[in-house]
């Protein structure tokens, strides 16, 4: 199971301890390894959701002692979790919005970090893909991006997405094709025109 589903497993594990056994901010949770087992999932998968949930400010980790929950009330984050586990339209919207945010943010960073052969490797491989999944292409876009939280939010949000839309919606290869091409072309508003016209998102 991918870590970013052991994610959401874990979130809603958490919520029904704290409701359940009253935690507070500072108790302790369950260990990587008690989490693996009563989930049945891997160990490597829990590690990464819980580093997840650490990036996200949620949890905390001392060495020697174990993980802890933090100090959240307040945030704002976890009003959006509680939100998308319930899983309503607000939650569709808030994911889709958000998500896009990302994208478009890196792709600007894409721009101004990838190198050449980079560009032409991403333009080979949409041009001669079977079928391109909307996932995997925006997958390479992240990477290339090089910034890993940016990387870990929008894994999580892809899987919330997912989980919130059955049926996703399927897009053109030469709409992919020409986002790559304005990202060749160092063309910041093309760029964001071409992800527009992507997403079929209004100006």
């Amino acid at each position: 199971m991918a870590a970013s589903k052991v994610y959401l497993k874990i979130v809603e594990y958490l919520r029904e301890m704290i409701s359940a056994y009253g935690l507070k901010p500072g108790d302790k949770i369950p260990s990587e390894r008690e989490l693996s087992e009563r989930l049945d999932v891997g160990r490597s998968s829990v590690r990464e959701a819980l580093r997840a949930l650490e990036l996200l400010g949620l949890i905390e980790t001392k060495r020697g002692e174990g993980t802890f929950l933090r100090d959240f009330r307040g945030h704002q984050l976890v009003q959006l979790l509680g939100t998308f586990i319930l899983q309503d339209e607000k939650a569709k919207k808030d994911v889709y919005e958000t998500k896009n945010i990302i994208e478009m943010d890196c792709l600007q960073l894409v721009q101004k970090r990838a190198e050449p052969e980079e560009f032409l490797n991403l333009i080979e491989w949409a041009a001669f893909k079977e079928n391109i999944e909307d996932d995997e292409f925006f997958y390479r876009i992240v990477l290339l991006a090089d910034n890993n939280l940016f990387l870990r939010i929008w894994l999580i949000l892809k899987d919330y997405y997912y989980s919130l839309t059955p049926i996703p919606p399927k897009y053109k290869r030469e709409d992919y094709l020409f986002l790559l091409e304005a990202l060749a072309e160092k063309d910041e508003s093309k760029v964001i025109s071409a992800y527009r016209e992507l997403r079929n998102l209004s100006v």
